[in-house]
């Protein structure tokens, strides 16, 4: 059996983001166009800047990396809602977020999601749609006009129950997430780390009720993880996007001791 070959440190198969060259198209006619190099017979380490929690191949026709773009919409729309969760300037009323949470956060999000189903990246195409549907929800009972909030006639306390219901089966769903970064990087599985606490907080905050409100210090408490969150997500984004032919520097991503690409180098080095 042979064994699994990880592109060199530094470079451009490392980063995440391969290059290729017109003379590789000119040269892959055989081929129906897509060009048979280096980045379709190696397999690539987990990364967050890509979404990807396990090693994997590049598929044949090269596309952008989404997950990014993905990760940016997340990454915004999360701090801004944050910050009134904690009550920075002592701001308490989301509606400003409710414009990202549509546009940004929920629409731009899902075609990010989408277009990680068109690489073939199974958990980015789940992870991105999915949370692009949270803020798209999350907006829609924000809005009068649904009348979501009507239908409770002014029962704060129920309503709240609700939404911790809600917020419950996120806090499952993003569990579920993190399971599968344990064999990825030090700053994906700290996104998703963070973020199932974010959730947590916000579910007990709307089931542990004061007057039937929510609970203020669980809900500054979850809006201080939310902002460590987006920026952890702007962190993964971040290292999607730096190359060599945008820039100077990448960040550290930290891959954990028991990862493949880890084993790997350890075992040339050995």
């Amino acid at each position: 059996m042979s064994s699994t070959n990880y592109p060199e440190k530094g470079s451009d198969l490392e980063s995440g983001v391969p290059t290729t060259t017109q003379h590789d198209y000119a040269t892959a006619a055989a081929l129906n166009g897509a060009p048979l190099d280096r980045q379709q017979t190696i397999m690539m380490p987990a990364f967050g800047g890509a979404f990807q929690p396990a090693p994997y191949k590049q598929s044949f026709r090269k596309f952008a990396n989404p997950a990014p773009l993905g990760l940016c919409a997340f990454a915004l729309t999360t701090f801004v809602l944050s910050l009134i969760n904690a009550q920075a300037h002592d701001v308490t009323v989301p509606a400003v977020v409710v414009g990202l949470a549509y546009a940004y956060g929920g629409f731009v999000q899902l075609l990010a999601g989408m277009w990680e189903m068109a690489v073939g990246n199974t958990f980015g195409a789940t992870a991105l749609s999915s949370y692009g549907a949270f803020w798209i929800a999350w907006a829609i009972i924000q809005t009068d006009g649904f009348g979501i909030v009507s239908k409770y006639d002014g029962d704060k306390a129920d309503l709240n129950y609700a939404v911790g219901f809600f917020l419950a089966g996120w806090f499952i769903f993003t569990f579920m997430c993190l399971l599968c970064t344990f064999k990825s990087t030090l700053a994906f599985f700290a996104l998703f780390f963070f973020l199932d606490i974010t959730f947590l907080l916000l579910t007990i905050a709307h089931f542990k009720l004061e007057d039937g409100h929510v609970h203020v210090g669980l809900n500054k408490a979850a809006g201080i993880f939310g902002l460590i969150t987006a920026f952890i997500a702007w962190w993964n984004a971040l290292a999607g996007m730096l190359e060599k032919s945008n820039s100077f520097f990448t960040v550290p991503v930290m891959h954990f001791p028991w990862s493949e690409k880890v084993k790997a180098e350890k075992a040339n080095t050995d």
